[in-house]
């Protein structure tokens, strides 16, 4: 089941059919342990209508929510971190990292600084090295319970945070720093454990960067990285969490200025922006 953010409303989508919920408030809707069992109960009430309904989607985070990110769960992300902060001196701080029972979660962003599918994500001005970041994003509700999965895109500044990890905020929080959708996938089970993400960048109709990864390559479980986030923290309307990145691209690619970033994940769809 796939739920949408629309600008006609909470739509919800059962075998290719869309149905829309007379219910306005989109962050008291998923913050619901039993998500799923609703969404279900309202479409058996409500006619079929057409693809119409989510011509125009928002990002599927709530007004009161919080979106967090977690780093360094894929050894990619490892190596990559430490290739970029090396000259700095700050590359073991991801090595220790990555072996560590604590992981790196920090704050990504407020919902007004996260847009949705086909919107326009940023590069800082000061930045000179930047990059996406394919994520798995988990729909939490308040109880801590993981209710859907989006995809995720954690912009982030490579020029910025390689030249000292201190500088993370700066290289991970700005206007346009995130993108989420195009939906929440709704499921009572884990994801299969053979799920791809794959990421793809164009510029100028052509592409110049493409990869992929299994999330079976990530060396924490959602739960894992749940516990950690509302370990200290309560988010009373719930909250979604980034799960980091196993697809980085080398240190020979920058983003630019109207390149195309498609990043899909089995199960969930295609989440498509074009950088500002």
């Amino acid at each position: 089941m796939k739920l949408y953010r629309a600008k006609s409303g909470i739509v919800a989508e059962k075998e290719n059919k869309f149905y829309l919920f007379p219910i306005e408030k989109w962050e008291a809707f998923i913050n619901d342990d039993n998500l799923l069992k609703k969404v279900e109960k309202l479409v058996a009430a409500s006619s079929a209508r057409d693809a119409s309904l989510i011509s125009e989607l928002y990002p599927p985070i709530g007004d009161s929510q919080e979106l967090w990110a977690c780093g360094v769960t894929y050894l990619r992300s490892k190596v990559g971190r430490q290739e970029e902060s090396k000259a700095a001196g700050g590359g073991d701080f991801y090595a220790k990292v990555y072996e560590a029972e604590r992981p790196e979660v920090f704050f990504k962003s407020t919902p007004h600084r996260v847009v949705g599918h086909n919107g326009k994500v940023n590069i800082r001005k000061d930045s000179t090295w930047d990059i996406p970041e394919p994520e798995l994003t988990l729909v939490v509700s308040s109880s801590g319970k993981i209710v859907g999965y989006t995809i995720g895109n954690d912009m982030s500044s490579r020029s910025i945070e390689g030249e000292n990890p201190l500088y993370l905020p700066q290289a991970k929080t700005y206007d346009g720093c995130a993108s989420l959708g195009p939906c929440i996938f709704v499921t009572d089970e884990p994801l299969d454990a053979n799920t791809m993400i794959s990421l793809e960048i164009s510029r100028n109709n052509k592409q110049v960067f493409e990869g992929s990864i299994g999330i079976n390559q990530m060396k924490r479980t959602p739960d894992e990285l749940v516990s950690f986030v509302y370990r200290a923290c309560s988010f009373p309307n719930g909250c979604l969490i980034m799960t980091g990145t196993g697809i980085v691209p080398g240190s020979d690619f920058t983003l630019l200025s109207g390149d195309e970033i498609k990043i899909s994940i089995d199960h969930i769809g295609t989440l498509i922006n074009t950088v500002r």
